[in-house]
């Protein structure tokens, strides 16, 4: 049997994703050349390219903003949240656009979106990085 990491199941899961759709992309803090907080995003600039692994800047809200507008125009965004504190600083987002405008449309607009954000990471982080 082989055993990997659950860090490394995740980037697995979004490279095959990635490789099977040319439609997803991925959208975060420190994704692209850092590879995310814990390593999950690793070496997927180096294979799909800026072009769908893209940095953004420290807004969460912005980050779900994006990937609502995005999807709306075909693209299936993977966005990821530092931690998982940050995740009510994007409710708006999450509560209001995400859910519902799927239903506001009549079923006319979807939204393929995946959010991820580690939780737990147990590296005793702060107040607002270890909600654990």
């Amino acid at each position: 049997m082989r055993k990997i990491s659950y860090r490394e199941a995740l980037n697995e899961a979004i490279r095959e994703e990635m490789r099977n759709d040319n439609n997803v992309v991925l959208v975060g803090e420190d994704i692209a050349e850092h590879g995310g907080a814990f390593g999950v995003t690793k070496g997927l600039l180096d294979e799909f390219g800026p072009g769908r692994v893209k940095n953004t800047p420290i807004s969460e809200e912005a980050i779900a903003g994006i990937a609502v507008g995005s999807s709306l125009v075909g693209v299936r965004p993977i966005i990821e949240f530092m931690f998982d504190d940050f995740l009510p600083v994007a409710g708006d987002q999450i509560i209001n656009q995400m859910p519902k405008l799927r239903y506001m449309t009549g079923g006319q607009l979807t939204l393929p979106i995946t959010v991820r954000m580690p939780t737990g990471g147990g590296l005793s982080q702060a107040a607002q990085h270890a909600r654990c």
